[in-house]
């Protein structure tokens, strides 16, 4: 277990993962008691899994695909936009308010849309590995942050409500309008942790990372030098992959600590902030604490640019 703990009274993000086997009551339980105790938190949500689930029901399939760097990611066309607009939004983000007003906390859902809270440029074409070859896909409908209006978050927590974040966000097209557009879950948690200074819980269906990723007795504590962070980037596979990516973005544009911790867990943020799970501090890109990298994520007003 790592040794590092958190004190109440901080801000603290919590991605909560939307595959089938994250329970997100645990999480947002112990959401409720660290509210209770002072401490602002923004939960974040993803919800690929329900995506897909609602185009299968459709009798439509998900496209997947894979990019040069071998990282396999959802191309998003204009029909999975409209899928992922009513999933995202109106039942996933409605669900955890729901269950959060059950828990005694005053939730607030938005989208990234919303009060421009989150906003990028639109990526309309990607580049992709197809049968070996190198191709371009055109009509992407994803985007990655580069604004996070957290004077919106910042006046809902001083009025005592709990934001609920998840997709669509704002997506800058070339002609100065915008299209919502889709983006990675851990991502989005990462732009909003750094933008608030916070510390980032991404609760996952694992305990953390494994130097073993078949052996959980080989998970990683913590990585607080730059050695130990070669070690957790040379362990990361598959959707832990985008984890460790999400880390170092949160930690480079200002969030003071990220753990990669366990869904199902008891009190699984409390115990992750508490040292359970894989720890990743500043230290580990060579930053000192509280440190902000130049080209940082840009927290904003009611700007999105």
């Amino acid at each position: 277990m790592a040794t590092n703990s958190r004190l109440e009274g901080e801000t603290v993000v919590v991605k909560i993962g939307g595959a089938r086997a994250v329970d997100p009551a645990g999480a947002l339980a112990d959401v409720a008691d660290l509210v209770v105790d002072g401490t602002d938190v923004v939960v974040v949500h993803g919800g690929s899994t329900a995506v897909d689930e609602t185009l299968e029901e459709l009798g439509e399939e998900p496209t997947y695909v894979e990019t040069p760097g071998g990282v396999v990611g959802r191309f998003t066309d204009e029909r999975t936009m409209d899928v992922f607009k009513m999933v995202m939004p109106g039942k996933l983000n409605t669900d955890l308010v729901e269950a959060l007003q059950n828990e005694g906390v005053d939730a607030v859902g938005l989208s990234g849309v919303d009060g421009q809270l989150l906003a990028g440029k639109r990526k309309s074409a990607v580049r992709i590995k197809e049968d070996g070859k190198k191709k371009i896909k055109r009509g992407d409908h994803s985007g990655t942050i580069e604004t996070v209006n957290s004077d919106l978050l910042e006046t809902l927590f001083s009025g005592g409500y709990t934001p609920v974040v998840g997709g669509p966000v704002l997506g800058g097209e070339k002609d100065g309008g915008f299209t919502a557009v889709n983006a990675d879950a851990d991502r989005t948690a990462a732009a909003v942790a750094g933008a608030l200074g916070a510390d980032l819980v991404l609760l996952t269906d694992v305990s953390g990372i494994y130097a073993d990723p078949d052996d959980e007795s080989t998970k990683i504590d913590e990585a607080t030098t730059e050695t130990a962070l070669e070690a957790v980037e040379d362990a990361a596979e598959g959707f832990m992959t985008k984890k460790v990516m999400a880390a170092k973005e949160a930690l480079e544009t200002g969030a003071t600590s990220v753990v990669v911790a366990d869904a199902n867990a008891d009190g699984p943020v409390t115990s992750a902030l508490a040292g359970d799970g894989t720890t990743i501090t500043p230290e580990a890109l060579g930053l000192e604490g509280g440190s902000v990298a130049e080209d940082a994520v840009a927290p904003t007003g009611g700007d999105s640019t």
